[in-house]
């Protein structure tokens, strides 16, 4: 009984160790959630607006790209970047209320279509691209909306942004990413990545080896491993006389 409170309470002082240590080293979350927070539009004419809080917007352009690569990706940027996929427009804009968090803007191709300013696309994303997008406008659009930060300024043609209703959460659940923080050791000069391979304390530097010989004696006093002799000499005894005398 004993034995078994003992090896519970080493078992608790190691996990509370633990739990310590990578507090103290304040590895950042694995997964992050980008939370929904304004809706618009319908059918296939939607643009939902996403806060990605303390984010810059080239991070935010990192994560998204590394979990999905996009068809076409703008040039860095501070305070605003494009990333195109097949179907969708994800316009990264810095918060301008809020300059620490970053607006992520997912459109549907046809809310560009119809509501974006061509001529502002044109200083982020290709010429090629463009046309084909407007090619039903003659290769150019007639809205003049440049953004979610921008909305009150340059309005979209159709619609208006709303709070998100509970229909609107489960057709557009928050965007989920994968972020990669690390843990670095004292004394060491190399970190160990989290949720990029390998586990949390897993060691990159090659296991020292070593040798044992058991014939080798160390510095001719004689190891700890070295082998018994095969023979003792027996121990030299002697033989005395005398007496013994009583007292009277």
């Amino acid at each position: 009984m004993k034995k078994r409170l003992a090896h519970g309470l080493k078992l608790m002082l190691v996990l509370s160790l633990v739990m310590s240590l990578l507090s103290a080293c304040g590895a950042p979350s694995v997964q992050d959630t980008y939370p929904l927070e304004s809706v618009s539009g319908s059918g296939n004419t939607t643009s939902y607006v996403y806060r990605a809080a303390d984010r810059t917007v080239p991070e935010v352009a990192r994560e998204l790209s590394e979990q999905r690569k996009p068809d076409q990706i703008s040039a860095e940027n501070t305070e605003r970047m494009f990333l195109v996929y097949q179907d969708q427009y994800y316009h990264l804009q810095q918060d301008p209320n809020k300059a620490e968090d970053t607006l992520v803007e997912v459109d549907s191709k046809e809310y560009v279509r119809q509501n974006y300013d061509s001529s502002f696309l044109q200083g982020y994303l290709t010429a090629t691209l463009i046309g084909n997008l407007f090619d039903s406008f003659g290769g150019r659009g007639s809205g003049t909306y440049r953004g979610y930060t921008n909305k009150d300024t340059y309005k979209p043609r159709e619609g208006s942004y709303r709070t998100p209703t509970s229909s609107d959460k489960k057709a557009a659940p928050p965007i989920t990413v994968d972020r990669k923080g690390s843990i670095t050791r004292r004394g060491s000069d190399k970190d160990t990545s989290v949720g990029s391979g390998g586990g949390l304390f897993s060691r990159n530097k090659e296991q020292s080896k070593g040798t044992i010989d058991r014939n080798k004696s160390s510095g001719g006093l004689g190891g700890l491993f070295d082998s018994p002799k095969s023979s003792y000499k027996k121990p030299k005894t002697r033989v005395g006389g005398g007496r013994i005398m009583r007292r009277r």
